[in-house]
């Protein structure tokens, strides 16, 4: 097992007034960031390119998962006018593409389908100009409920396959590889014109073959893009991580996604599933 991050994986950047402008803005406005609750090895970067991660839905997820830094308990109250000042964000920060995340909620009854709708309709009722994009949860299932966000037509829906099922019981042991597919499959059949995107991390114990599996179910269910980056974990108490990933494996895997028919592949190190993302949509 490494313990040492090779030096591929490090980074030197400095804030700048900008990066000190997009806090004050979402410090203002007492939004979340994943950027900022994940940890996110681009924070810095992204925040000097004047963009984010929106995480609605507050900032404790009901589930599990053994990769991620996000806080686990018990949830809090729903903000109804989230959505509003997400576009407000938005709107300040003047950005072209937006992404929005979230916790996973399972203990509302649409898993917060709703409340990513609404989100999604506030930043469209700025202009026409801003493309949006949601990384959302699985909804535990509920086709119902992923039907609202499709029918408030973000231009990408984002939903992670985090890594290999055969490491889902330790990774993501309440989640479901099979529903996971089974959402980016129903986006595509209820709208073909909205992109599918999904991500996988590397580095926890996978095989080679089995990320090849992935990018090929992913593909048999007409995903357009995929995000592949190396697993970092956030503290010890978390998975570890088993291997650090040399960028030309990173190469490898784009071409190898490209060659499946994806649309976009972005592969590499320190790639997370919304780096450069209004650049990965301009590509289509």
């Amino acid at each position: 097992m490494h313990t040492r991050k090779p030096e591929w994986l490090r980074r030197k950047i400095q804030g700048s007034h900008v990066s000190s402008e997009v806090y004050n803005i979402i410090d203002e406005l007492s939004l979340n960031t994943v950027c900022k609750e994940a940890n996110c090895p681009n924070k810095m970067e992204c925040f000097n390119r004047s963009t984010a991660t929106f995480m609605i839905l507050g900032k404790v997820c009901t589930r599990n998962c053994t990769f991620c830094n996000v806080t686990k308990g018990e949830p809090e109250t729903v903000d109804h006018e989230e959505p509003r000042k997400v576009a407000a964000a938005v709107e300040k920060l003047k950005l072209k593409h937006a992404v929005i995340t979230s916790v996973t909620r399972d203990d509302l009854q649409d898993g917060g389908a709703g409340h990513f709708a609404e989100v999604v309709k506030e930043i469209q009722k700025l202009t026409q100009a801003i493309t949006v994009e949601v990384l959302i949860p699985d909804f535990d299932g509920d086709e119902a409920a992923l039907e609202k966000v499709i029918a408030a037509k973000p231009e990408i829906i984002n939903h992670n396959i985090e890594t290999v099922p055969e490491l889902y019981t330790k990774v993501r042991p309440m989640a479901n590889y099979e529903r996971s597919l089974a959402l980016l499959k129903t986006v595509k059949a209820k709208d073909s014109t909205i992109l599918t995107k999904s991500g996988i991390m590397l580095g926890l114990g996978e095989s080679e073959a089995a990320v090849i599996n992935v990018m090929k179910d992913l593909r048999s269910v007409g995903c357009d893009i995929i995000t592949i980056g190396q697993y970092l974990a956030p503290s010890s108490k978390h998975h570890p991580v088993i291997e650090y990933v040399h960028p030309d494996i990173f190469e490898k895997y784009k071409n190898i996604g490209m060659e499946l028919g994806f649309k976009n592949v972005v592969s590499a190190p320190l790639v997370r599933s919304s780096y450069h993302a209004d650049e990965v949509l301009a590509d289509n």
